[in-house]
């Protein structure tokens, strides 16, 4: 990438406020609306008066070949007859808007008080308090109600200001007419019949404020027009001051509008389609963005590939934030409405995995390389085979917790691995191969805040675990009817009255999923208890032990109340059914409970690659 060019330049106040209401300098229409309330827009008011510095802002010229984006006046400046603006206002929105509607307009302020409510204020300074040396600067600026009127209780009007005659009066003086002071002053001295020490009191206000605000500089950085989009987005972040952090949805929604499509739009139809699954709720426009970034660098290998069949030279698959960037409007109108089909896929699948609620999705960001992956493949994902060694990958990526943290890398190896793999024509996927899972890892899973604890839920739904009031497996239908979620077997209250460590009590392994209803039932109880409260609500001893048998529990050991036998054989018996589902069969059913297996060799305890462990070969 070259370097890019940008220049610094002092500018006065006067003529970038003149540059926004002629509309030669604008918006890029990713900056958000103006957001300034009443104390900050006093307190730059304040700064100025006094000639103190308000930080630099920061410009784009426009004209470039690489950037293109829709453009917007400053909230108050009218629409510009000019097409384009010669620059667009990367930071300093804030306070160029603030200034420029408190200077330059003869009309309220549109800002908002304390408490967040949008209030009409015009700026006024009181003469006499800004010339007195020990008078903090800030309170000597006024901000007046629309009508200039200050009212006591909203009803009876205890100062009025509402003419000329009764600011020449108070002596304030109204900062719109900052930079046309002229009549204010003749007008100021005619009603005090040019008296002498009025006319001093001018004199002074008018050369330490008046021109402080008619000869104040402000620095500008002024970034060339060949800046590339990716730098603009980078650039924008780092000196936001608004705290508010540019995505690349908005980025993007700015570049395509240049181009007259409403990105925004777009995405709330499509939006509104993929989040009617509730499992979908969670996708973002930065996770549909990333998707389509994902079909158009394949596409773009892929064509590559058939003029020069040199995979080293070909562009890669990717899907990082220059990778969006770079993304055509045409690349997104060509995969956009496959992709939402893709996404509705998903939903399907994830229902076939027993994944109903998003509360409980593992990963929202394995929905987009898996949302990916079943638009390219179409029908061909519903055969045997193809859903079996699909799974696999998931759960391997889920259980394996691989989808934390950085994943653009993992996607763009999983989109093509995974095809290939499925189709019959390569060899297993890395997230595959990479997968791992320590026994140990059991019991610090104890909330959902872990992919792997919601892993586990899911995979106990999957396996078929029944209610153990109703005999009901779970089903979109009655998943949401029957408020399931995740509960202790063994109860806290009786797991604390007996010194039973947290560490186990709220594991992953001493928790399973029940209908809110059968949860209640339970309360603190004893398992003895409650399975007894629930045979004689007409449920046979004998059916309610399938009932526990589906959630891998051994029911003798609830009858017994025999927390650490049901510990340490639930331990094993989840430990096999996480081997099972990510592929990695076990060959020995006897595994113990402290066995950590993954694909390293370490020094503490036992430790061996899962496919080496369960029989498999080597890679």
């Amino acid at each position: 990438m070259s370097v890019t060019k940008y220049g610094i330049e002092k500018e006065p106040l006067r003529d970038l406020l003149g540059e926004a209401r002629d509309g030669q300098s604008q918006l890029p229409d990713f900056q958000r609306g103006w957001i300034w309330d009443d104390d900050r827009v006093r307190s730059l008011l304040a700064s100025i008066s006094l000639g103190f510095p308000i930080g630099a802002v920061m410009m784009l010229e426009t004209g470039g070949e690489s950037v293109r984006f829709k453009q917007r006046p400053l909230e108050g400046a009218p629409l510009s007859p000019k097409r384009d603006a010669n620059r667009l206002v990367l930071d300093g929105q804030q306070r160029l808007t603030s200034l420029f509607q408190s200077l330059f307009l003869d009309q309220p302020v549109e800002t908002r008080d304390q408490r967040g409510k949008s209030i009409g204020r015009w700026y006024y300074i009181d003469m006499r308090s800004a010339l007195d040396p020990s008078a903090d600067r800030e309170e000597t600026m006024v901000s007046l109600p629309p009508d200039r009127q200050i009212k006591k209780f909203g009803r009876n009007t205890v100062e009025d200001y509402s003419t000329p005659e009764l600011e020449y009066e108070a002596m304030l003086f109204p900062l719109s007419r900052v930079f046309d002071s002229m009549d204010w002053r003749r007008g100021f001295q005619q009603y005090w019949n040019y008296a002498e020490d009025k006319i001093r009191l001018w004199d002074e206000f008018e050369q330490n404020i008046v021109k402080r605000f008619e000869q104040y500089q402000v620095p500008v950085i002024e970034l060339g027009k060949d800046t590339p989009k990716e730098a603009v987005c980078q650039v924008f972040e780092k000196v936001n001051t608004g705290g508010v952090t540019l995505t690349v949805f908005e980025l993007l929604t700015a570049t395509f509008a240049a181009d007259n499509f409403e990105l925004r739009k777009d995405w709330a139809q499509r939006e509104q389609a993929i989040h009617a699954h509730s499992v979908l709720s969670g996708v973002s426009n930065t996770d549909f963005v990333q998707a389509v970034t994902l079909f158009a660098t394949r596409a773009r290998r892929e064509a590559a590939l058939r003029d020069h069949p040199d995979k080293e030279r070909a562009p890669g698959i990717g899907c990082r934030r220059s990778d969006m960037l770079a993304l055509r409007l045409e690349e997104y109108e060509r995969w956009a409405d496959p992709l939402v089909n893709g996404f509705k896929t998903a939903a399907r699948f994830l229902h076939s995995q027993h994944l109903y609620d998003e509360r409980f999705l593992p990963y929202g960001s394995q929905l987009i390389p898996l949302a990916t992956i079943l638009t390219v493949l179409g029908r061909d994902w519903e055969s045997h085979r193809a859903r079996t060694k699909l799974a696999q990958w998931y759960w391997c990526g889920v259980l394996g917790e691989l989808y934390g943290g950085s994943t653009e890398t993992r996607f763009s190896r999983d989109l093509p691995e995974v095809l290939t793999w499925i189709r019959g024509d390569g060899p297993e996927p890395r997230t595959v191969y990479d997968s791992q899972f320590a026994a140990s890892r059991l019991l610090t899973l104890r909330t959902r805040r872990s992919a792997a604890y919601k892993g586990i839920y899911a995979l106990l739904l999957r396996e078929g675990a029944r209610d153990w009031k109703t005999g009901e497996e779970s089903s979109i239908a009655g998943y949401f009817d029957a408020s399931i979620d995740i509960h202790h077997v063994f109860p806290q209250r009786w797991c604390k009255d007996r010194g039973i460590e947290p560490a186990r009590c709220d594991s992953i392994v001493n928790k399973t999923p029940l209908a809110a209803r059968t949860n209640r039932s339970i309360g603190g109880a004893a398992p003895s208890e409650y399975l007894d409260k629930i045979t004689q609500g007409e449920v046979p001893r004998g059916t309610l032990a399938e009932y526990l048998q589906s959630h891998l529990i051994t029911p003798e050991h609830l009858w017994a109340d025999d927390f650490d036998n049901y510990f340490k054989t639930r331990q094993r018996a989840l430990l096999r059914q996480i081997a099972t589902v990510m592929g990695k069969q076990p060959s020995d059913p006897s595994l113990t409970g402290v066995l950590r297996f993954g694909r390293s060799v370490g020094a503490r305890g036992l430790v061996f690659p899962l496919h080496r462990f369960w029989g498999g070969g080597t890679r």
